[in-house]
């Protein structure tokens, strides 16, 4: 979260090429809110500059760039700007920074604020038109779990803040595509904002999925998780492609005494590295099988434990070792595993959906029961046993 702040151009250079020679082609990167947009009338031409940077830089290294707008929710906490503060909206589980600090100000919901949705605008268009025609830019990402901050007031405000992010995006460099970081939840509920409203204006789909958050999930590495959430999204959303955007699972080192010490400290599931490691190599084994278009791993590398003190990472201890290198730069398992599996064929089919047994409108009218009735119907056409 702070790296646009403290950049340094030799680190992010290193990282790339880091990322690149384990045989990955593409990063997620994220613009925080404040830090890019100070003011609601102001996009800090600093941090585009940056931008731009960062762009050349994976372009050497032979990555393509998706950057996300309007972070916004990142590991835990919703980073928001000030300016954005002192509506009535927000998810009480996740606790605000701004300016660096916790606060208990409400979210304005960008939706429905018009000061707050012009605001984005002028944001993607400033964001758009730096990056423009960069042969390193693949895609923008119009936002991470967008739902876990504030929740449309309803579908017209949906269909008009989409169309207007869209179009900002569009009238500086028509070619890019676009697409919106859907997560889990937005398939358990219906947060206003799903496959179905994002297809009318993304170029694709995208979907998250962890199984250590899903009750209804076979365990905290059952891969099934992620095709059948990637597949129910492709319905939904009318058949537009999926990438599964994030997947991951925060790890502990087998006999190391401070990764034994944080799998006991932590409130939530810590996974030994190299079980992550063969979860990885399932979850991409069945994600191609599903059709979808790609995946990306959540999330780098860990934590750096000088920063373990401050928010979020002094609550979620488990959001400290979601990394794919340790903190000291030295690869997890997982790392050999993506390398090898960089050269396979990647092609896959579209998807059988015979057990998917209702309409995409029955589907939200529970859509926690029936996406946990859908998910054993799924593992049973697949012959998924349970572990």
């Amino acid at each position: 979260m702070g790296w646009w702040s403290d950049f340094d151009n030799a680190e992010v250079d290193t990282d790339f090429a880091r990322i690149a020679a384990a045989g990955f082609d593409s990063v997620r990167v994220f613009l925080t809110w404040e830090d890019f947009q100070p003011a609601p009338e102001r996009v800090n031409a600093g941090m585009l500059d940056r931008l731009v940077t960062v762009a050349d830089l994976a372009g050497r290294a032979g990555l393509a760039v998706m950057p996300t707008l309007f972070t916004g929710h990142m590991s835990g906490v919703n980073w928001i700007p000030q300016w954005a503060l002192g509506g009535s909206d927000g998810d009480d589980r996740f606790r605000v920074v701004s300016g660096g600090r916790l606060t208990t100000l409400g979210l304005r919901n960008w939706y429905g604020d018009p000061e707050v949705g012009r605001a984005q605008a002028l944001m993607a268009g400033e964001a758009a038109t730096a990056l423009a025609g960069h042969d390193a830019v693949w895609a923008w990402d119009l936002g991470n779990e967008n739902s876990n901050c504030v929740i449309p007031p309803s579908r017209s405000s949906t269909q008009d803040w989409l169309k207007r992010i869209t179009a900002a995006i569009r009238a500086a460099d028509p070619a890019v595509l676009v697409t919106i970081g859907l997560h889990m939840e937005d398939l358990e509920e219906d947060r206003i904002l799903g496959p179905g409203e994002a297809a009318e204006v993304c170029d694709f789909l995208t979907m998250h999925g962890y199984p250590i958050y899903a009750r209804w999930a076979k365990g905290a590495t059952d891969e099934h998780l992620l095709p059948f959430l990637a597949l129910l999204t492709r319905w939904l959303g009318g058949g537009l492609d999926v990438l599964f955007s994030e997947f991951g699972l925060p790890t502990y080192r087998r006999a190391d005494p401070e990764g034994e010490r944080a799998r006991r400290d932590s409130a939530a599931v810590l996974v030994e590295e190299q079980a992550a490691a063969s979860y990885t190599e399932r979850a991409l084994v069945v994600l191609r099988r599903a059709g979808c278009t790609g995946a990306m791993l959540w999330c780098y590398t860990d934590y750096a434990p000088a920063i373990w003190t401050n928010p979020p990472l002094d609550a979620a201890t488990h959001e400290r070792s979601f990394g794919l290198w340790r903190a000291d730069g030295s690869p997890k398992p997982s790392v050999a595993v993506v390398k090898e599996f960089s050269g396979a064929d990647r092609s896959g089919g579209p998807g059988d959906y015979g057990w998917i047994d209702i309409e995409p409108g029955e589907f939200w009218e529970d859509s926690a029961n029936n996406l946990s009735r859908l998910y054993g119907r799924y593992l049973e056409s697949e012959g998924v046993t349970s572990r």
